[in-house]
């Protein structure tokens, strides 16, 4: 499998040689450098962590110090392979350790799926939160028309208790999100940019991680 963190940049639109246009997400993703591979024997799972995001030696801790084998990194991530069985021969596929994975490891047209921590969008109301189409706009209502509406709270279907699970405003992304079935459009490993297709989720510098 290919795996890589990255940081979220802009968006730009990639012209491919027939003459049709995609929208794409520049991904700048420096070289990553495996520091821990996990065993079903020692750790209960195989998998393989990486280390990204170079950063002053004085902002980690020793232990992370340590563990990077003397380098400073900002953001360790694993991944878990999808025939991950106990016991199995998954680990013969991950690299060593101290290996660096750069964006040569993608290629053009490959699938991958993107996860990242969406924008942040605070205390938002049922209408942007969960898509309710409000009160009517005609006569006689006044300051109703981005209300929720009845919430059953008295004698309705849940004997007079709000039910669990009603949709009802409160706090509005910062969620991992996934994005499956995006294409690499472009590698340019001289920038350590991936052009993927679409939009990603996040804002610009957000940590991203990219799975073949």
């Amino acid at each position: 499998m290919k795996f890589i963190l990255g940081t979220k940049g802009k968006m730009t639109t990639v012209f491919t040689e027939d003459g049709r246009s995609f929208a794409a997400t520049v991904v700048v993703a420096t070289p990553n450098i495996v520091t821990q591979i996990k065993t079903a024997e020692k750790e209960g799972y195989a998998a393989m962590q990486v280390g990204a995001g170079d950063t002053k030696e004085k902002r980690v801790n020793k232990a992370q110090f340590g563990h990077a084998k003397g380098k400073a990194l900002q953001h360790f991530r694993e991944l878990r392979p999808r025939a991950a069985t106990r016991g199995g021969e998954v680990e013969a596929a991950f690299p060593e350790v101290g290996s660096v994975v750069d964006v040569s490891t993608f290629a053009v047209g490959d699938q991958v799926t993107v996860s990242a921590i969406s924008k942040g969008k605070g205390f938002q109301g049922v209408i942007k939160r969960h898509g309710f189409h409000g009160g009517p706009r005609s006569h006689g209502q006044k300051h109703s028309e981005r209300s929720p509406g009845s919430i059953g709270g008295s004698g309705g279907r849940a004997g007079g208790r709000v039910a669990k699970g009603m949709r009802m405003a409160g706090r509005m992304g910062s969620d991992r999100v996934s994005v499956r079935n995006l294409k690499v459009l472009q590698v340019l490993p001289e920038t350590n940019e991936l052009l993927i297709s679409g939009a990603v989720p996040g804002r610009k510098g957000t940590l991203v991680e990219i799975r073949g």
